[in-house]
C-alpha cells in the first residue's frame, strides 16, 4: 500500500512493502523469519542474491514487526555502501552501538548492514569479533549481492537465505497492482516486454515502468523497448539477416546506420544475437565455432575495446559461418 503524502516519490520507494505479508516473493524464507520473530529466536542473519528481490525489503519490515515506531532509531542502525564502511566504522559506531545495553526496553537491538560485499576484508574479520561479543543484546544481519565476497568466518555465524531473482508469475500481479493505483496504460505486450527486460528484478521493472509511462504516456514493447536503449526483437531479425545475407560492407553499413540512429550498444546487440542463435538451425559443429566467437569478441568488448573493430569481428564470424553452411549443403 502507498504511504499517504507520498506523491512525488520515485515508485520504488513508494511501493516497498511496508509488512512481511506484503512481500510477495520467496514465501518459505518468509515464514521462516516470521517463525524466528515470533519464537523470539532471531539469528543472525545473512541475505544474499540478485538486485531488487527483496533483502531490504524483508529486512526492514522485520525491523518494523520488531519494534514500535519510536524506539525503531534507538534500536535499529543501518549502514549502506555509502556509508564509509572500513576497519574504523566496525571499531567505531557498530561497536559502540552493539555494546551499549537497552534500559527499560527487552529484546535485542538490530544492526543492518546493505551491501556488506562491499565491505573490506579487515572491516570483515574486526566484524567477526564484534558479532561474537555482542550476540546477547545485537543481532546482525548482512545483505549483499555476491556471497563469495563474505569471508567464510562471517558466514558461518550467520543463517544464511538465498533471494533468487522473481518468477514473472509473482512480477505481473505486483506490476498491476502500481499500473491500477498510478492509472498506466499498459499493452499486453508492454507488460511482457518490462517482465523480459528486469530478468526477476522488481526494482528495475519498476523504474522501466515508470520512466517509460513518464516519457511516452502509453507503455507498449516498442516504448519500454526505446526507454531502456534495448534492441528491439525486429532490429536483431534485420540484423541478423544483413550479416547472413549481405556482402561484409553493405552489412557493416547498415547495422552502423541501424547503431547511430536507435543509439544501441553493441553488447546488448551481442546478447540478443546469441539468444538467436541457438534457435538458428546451424550444423553443431559450425554452431560451436561461432558461439565461440562471439564469447571472444564479448571479452574483448568487456576490456574496452574499439565497438567499431568488434563489430566488424563479428560480421567477419557470421560471414565465414555463412560460407560454411553453404560448402556443407
Amino acid at each position: 500500500m502507498a504511504p499517504a503524502g507520498s506523491a512525488n516519490l520515485p515508485w520504488v520507494e513508494k511501493y516497498r512493502p511496508q509488512a512481511l505479508s506484503e512481500l510477495v516473493s520467496h514465501r518459505d524464507i518468509l515464514s521462516t523469519v516470521q517463525r524466528f520473530i515470533s519464537e523470539d529466536r532471531l539469528p543472525h542473519l545473512l541475505l544474499y542474491g540478485p538486485p531488487g528481490t527483496g533483502k531490504t525489503s524483508t529486512i526492514l519490515a522485520c525491523a518494523r514487526q520488531l519494534y514500535r515506531e519510536r524506539e525503531f532509531g534507538s534500536m535499529v542502525l543501518e549502514l549502506n555502501a555509502s556509508d564509509d564502511r572500513g576497519i574504523d566504522i566496525v571499531r567505531g559506531p557498530i561497536l559502540s552501538f552493539a555494546s551499549t545495553r537497552t534500559i527499560f526496553k527487552k529484546g535485542f537491538k538490530l544492526v543492518i548492514l546493505d551491501e556488506a560485499d562491499a565491505m573490506t576484508q579487515d572491516a570483515q574479520n574486526a566484524l567477526r569479533r564484534v558479532i561474537e561479543k555482542f550476540t546477547e543484546n545485537t543481532r546482525f544481519c548482512l545483505i549483499c549481492n555476491y556471497l563469495s565476497k563474505i569471508i567464510p568466518a562471517l558466514q558461518s555465524r550467520c543463517t544464511r537465505f538465498r533471494f533468487g531473482p522473481l518468477t514473472p508469475e509473482l512480477m505481473v500481479p505486483r506490476l498491476q497492482h502500481v499500473i491500477q493505483e498510478e492509472g498506466v496504460d499498459v499493452t499486453e505486450d508492454g507488460m511482457k516486454a518490462l517482465v523480459t527486460l528486469s530478468s526477476g528484478d522488481m526494482r528495475r521493472a519498476l523504474n522501466i515502468l515508470q520512466s517509460t509511462s513518464m516519457a511516452f504516456g502509453k507503455v507498449t514493447e516498442e516504448n519500454v523497448y526505446t526507454c531502456t536503449g534495448h534492441p528491439l526483437k525486429s532490429d536483431i531479425a534485420n540484423i541478423l539477416d544483413w550479416m547472413l545475407n549481405l556482402d561484409f560492407s553493405s552489412a557493416y553499413r547498415k547495422i552502423m546506420e541501424l547503431k547511430t540512429l536507435k543509439g544501441l550498444a553493441l553488447q546488448d546487440i551481442l546478447t540478443e544475437i546469441h539468444l538467436f542463435v541457438h534457435r538458428v538451425d546451424f550444423p553443431p559443429s559450425i554452431r560451436i565455432q561461432l558461439l565461440i566467437k562471439l564469447a571472444d569478441i564479448e571479452y574483448r568488448l568487456a576490456a574496452g575495446t574499439s565497438e567499431k573493430i568488434q563489430l566488424s569481428s563479428l560480421i567477419a564470424a557470421f560471414q565465414v559461418t555463412r560460407d560454411l553452411v553453404a560448402a556443407e549443403a
